[in-house]
């Protein structure tokens, strides 16, 4: 029984038969030898039986700018069998009249490189537009009529791409946080999609961060929608870079206007059940260039030297009995916000009863709410030899310079330690290496060294070189 355009129509959209699938083929189509100025070339890479799910850049071509990809996508049913063929198209716009080569080149499709020798194109002028007279509906490509071109329009977007300081003038040392993204406007109908934002990422970073100053990137790994609103009215925000700048100086910093490139989608004109609906195509944003002033820390003799930040002091005891001679390990942690990288060890002052050596260190890094904070912890092996109390204030100390308080602040210890038992002097002065010249005693030659004796044998013998050569000079005159 033959059947009806109707009932086709009913088993493919609907697919309620059996059919076998025939083998996967790619192929790759060149556009027309001759084109107009007013027309455009297009290299089509259709697979059978199979989706694309995957392809690579086409190339480009001598004297042609790329217009953007459209897809398509058709079914065929063949005595019980139904095939279907997907294809890929890239369009070309001649820029001028001549004769161009495509060269032979190849296309990555679904992981695999399938090659093409490419042709001779030959633009001339501009051709009067020209119509293919007759009626056909949406339908008659798949029944072996002629679909026309479809009319693809560009929709109004309303989206931008910016970066954002949180301060526009901080200290020396202190925290600027710079972010980058992508809004849309909850109501915006221009699709977008991203394009290459790792490659377009790494072009940025090298004209947006600062030499004069340290880095904590945020090392943002996948891009995530975040709703926010200003303005009084709500966005879809796609942060794609944040990081935390301290500046080393005073000065400037100059954030400048980047692009960023994003994949726009025209929309047909008239949407149609078969073939593609949407041609790919691109719009490049602008971020505005922000500058942010670094003032100078005010005058102290450690201005140069100090960290700055919010920080406090973590202690890991505040009273702690211990025995003469017996050590005991103390952790001198400062946590906080600023630079966790730039904290330096406390300053230690050198008292006698207290015996301290070089701390251990561990630094733990948090990068979130748009701030860099963590602890720095300086753990310190001490030992006591005398009975009473000691207050580690009166041995540690650190200096910082507080943002807020536009002032220096210092953190002392509250721990105190209560010491127990008999004096141990004498016996750590006795278990003391004494260095310098009794760690040489051992080494050293005990025979004295008269210099006097040095200086007079050195005489003797360069006087006797002198002699040795006169008389061999004699001697050689004398045969002559």
């Amino acid at each position: 029984m033959k059947l009806t355009i109707a009932k086709c129509l009913f088993v493919l959209l609907f697919g309620f038969i059996s059919f076998n699938t025939w083998a996967q083929e790619i192929t790759i189509e060149l556009g027309p030898d001759e084109i107009g100025l007013n027309e455009t070339f297009n290299i089509k890479v259709t697979i059978s039986n199979d989706k694309i799910k995957s392809y690579d850049q086409f190339p480009e071509i001598p004297g042609f700018q790329k217009q953007g990809l459209s897809q398509s996508s058709s079914m065929n049913l063949i005595n019980g069998q139904m095939s279907s063929t997907n294809s890929i198209i890239q369009y070309y716009k001649p820029t001028k009249k001549g004769r161009f080569q495509t060269g032979s080149f190849s296309v990555k499709i679904n992981g695999n490189d399938y090659a093409s020798p490419g042709k001779s194109i030959n633009v001339v002028d501009a051709r009067a537009a020209q119509r293919t007279p007759g009626l056909f509906g949406p339908t008659d490509d798949l029944f072996g009529g002629t679909q026309a071109e479809p009319e693809f329009i560009e929709i109004e977007d309303d989206a931008f791409f910016a970066s954002t300081v949180n301060k526009e003038e901080v200290f020396v040392g202190e925290g600027i946080n710079v972010s980058l993204a992508f809004y849309m406007s909850e109501t915006n109908q221009a699709p977008f999609q991203f394009y290459e934002p790792g490659r377009q990422l790494d072009e940025m970073l090298k004209k947006i961060k600062p030499s004069n100053a340290w880095e904590e990137n945020f090392n943002i790994t996948s891009i995530q929608p975040e709703k926010v609103t200003f303005n009084g009215k709500n966005w879809i925000k796609y942060k794609v870079y944040e990081a935390v700048f301290f500046p080393f100086s005073e000065g400037e910093i100059n954030i400048p206007s980047v692009a960023w490139e994003m994949i726009k989608y025209k929309l047909a004109k008239n949407p149609t059940f078969f073939g593609s609906n949407r041609l790919e195509d691109f719009k490049t944003f602008y971020s505005s260039g922000k500058k942010i002033k670094v003032k100078p820390l005010p005058p102290h003799p450690l201005k140069n030297e100090v960290s700055v930040g919010l920080y406090q002091l973590r202690e890991n005891f505040t009273d702690l009995q211990v025995q003469t001679g017996e050590g005991f390990t103390y952790n001198f942690g400062v946590s906080g916000e600023g630079n966790i990288n730039s904290i330096s060890p406390p300053k230690a002052n050198q008292i006698q009863k207290l015996n301290t050596y070089d701390p251990n260190v561990r630094q733990q890094i948090n990068r979130g709410n748009g701030r860099i904070s963590g602890i720095k912890e300086f753990t310190y092996f001490l030992t006591l030899n005398e009975a009473g109390e000691v207050k580690l204030a009166d041995h540690f100390n650190w200096i910082y310079f507080n943002p807020n308080t536009e002032k220096y602040d210092t953190l002392r210890p509250k721990s105190v330690i209560r010491v127990v038992g008999e004096s141990k002097v004498n016996q750590a002065i006795s278990n003391q290496r004494l260095g310098g010249i009794y760690d040489l005693i051992e080494l050293e030659d005990n025979k004295l060294l008269n210099q006097r004796y040095k200086y007079y044998f050195s005489l003797f013998i360069n006087l006797l070189l002198a002699a040795s050569v006169i008389l061999l000079a004699v001697l050689i005159m004398k045969k002559r």
